[in-house]
């Protein structure tokens, strides 16, 4: 995706979060709410990856923030260098399509410590659009009535991933 849509696709963010009757925040977050904050983008975190199947796709299953349990298929794995290092991260094939959970180093301290999400694309080709300019945060990042799930350890690196949403600041956020 091009930085001119990721921009775009912040702003409508913004948007959506601060008047939507459906966005995650509380009313009054919403009154204090000023914006998401993001990194600059990085086009080399936008990536075409090919996939490595995982045999039988077995079901992961996968905690939540409320203790729950969710069933996810392991689909495939990719490998992609980030700052030098080689990172191998599995996406999940879910009913509403493919899914994937990453947390890196900075978790607690730049972005949310348990994980953001990527809506991973297959191409035609079998390919996957992987593009860390549109990792999000998930719902109960913003508000604790949501249950999200958290991201498994195979999805955790040691490597900083410097693109995408970072955790929320701002008054607003205290009134979760």
């Amino acid at each position: 995706m091009s930085e001119q849509l990721i921009k775009q696709e912040r702003l409508a963010k913004d948007e959506f979060f601060e008047y939507d009757d459906h966005s995650p925040l509380t009313d009054a977050q919403k009154a204090e709410f000023t914006h998401l904050d993001y990194y600059p983008y990085n086009p080399a975190l936008a990536l075409i990856v090919e996939i490595t199947p995982i045999e039988n796709t077995p079901t992961a299953q996968i905690f939540t923030t409320k203790d729950t349990i969710r069933n996810y298929q392991q689909y495939g794995t990719f490998t992609f260098s980030v700052e030098g290092e080689s990172v191998t991260l599995t996406i999940y094939n879910t009913p509403h399509g493919f899914f994937l959970p990453f947390v890196d180093a900075n978790a607690g301290v730049e972005t949310y410590p348990a994980g953001r999400y990527i809506d991973a694309k297959r191409l035609p080709d079998g390919r996957f659009v992987v593009d860390f300019n549109t990792a999000y945060n998930p719902y109960c990042a913003y508000n604790d009535r949501y249950d999200c799930p958290l991201t498994p350890a195979e999805n955790r690196v040691k490597v900083a991933i410097r693109a995408g949403e970072k955790i929320p600041t701002g008054d607003w956020v205290k009134l979760k």
